[in-house]
């Protein structure tokens, strides 16, 4: 069994256990192929949480601070993440990212590039859509629905496909970037605002 598998377990014990965590629309993620999983960002907890959901797996870019560190280098490394440097265009991390995909990878994303401190999401940055545009990935509108707080539910929603086919055909030009990043950001606020609203009728 890999390291990931038994991480994943892990999480899956301690989501259905301290968090009474609900998952919906595991059966939108493709079985095959690369997957761009894209959501919104509340907490430390998010990567786990949005790996734990689906049986693929999943990667992610962390901070290269991270990998300086022995044991959490071991573990994040194990558990699917690549550093990059932030606050910088990491050609690296952008080339390590593409590679992934070519390869029919999941790469999963926070496209606001930090945590919300109010929980309501925020601003995309361009970086997801440069990935959406340059691959033939399928991008997933995610949302996870807190807040984490012990034996509280927590939902994570993955929505269907967006089509980005239309956009795909243009020039990746600066427009073109911010009309994807925004329609994939009203993807997943969509998904917020439709289950937030089924959890409070529960």
């Amino acid at each position: 069994m890999s390291y990931y598998r038994v991480f994943r377990g892990f999480f899956r014990f301690i989501f259905s256990t301290f968090y009474r965590w609900q998952v919906i629309g595991a059966e939108h993620i493709p079985k095959e192929g690369p997957v761009i999983l894209c959501c919104n960002h509340l907490s430390l907890w998010d990567p786990p949480l949005l790996g734990s959901g689906i049986d693929r797996q999943v990667h992610f870019m962390a901070k290269e601070e991270l990998f300086r560190i022995p044991v959490i280098s071991f573990l994040i490394t194990k558990f699917g993440a690549f550093p990059v440097k932030r606050g910088a265009g990491d050609r690296g991390a952008i080339r390590a990212t593409l590679k992934l995909l070519e390869e029919g990878k999941i790469f999963g994303i926070f496209p606001e590039g930090t945590r919300s401190k109010t929980g309501e999401l925020g601003a995309g940055m361009p970086g997801v859509s440069m990935f959406a545009l340059k691959s033939d990935a399928a991008v997933i509108p995610v949302a996870i629905i807190g807040p984490y707080k012990l034996f509280r539910p927590v939902k994570i929603v993955y929505g269907q496909p967006i089509d980005l086919s239309a956009l795909r055909e243009r020039k990746t030009d600066s427009e073109t970037l911010r009309e994807t990043t925004d329609l994939i950001m009203s993807h997943i606020q969509s998904l917020l605002d439709q289950h937030r609203f089924s959890r409070k009728a529960e």
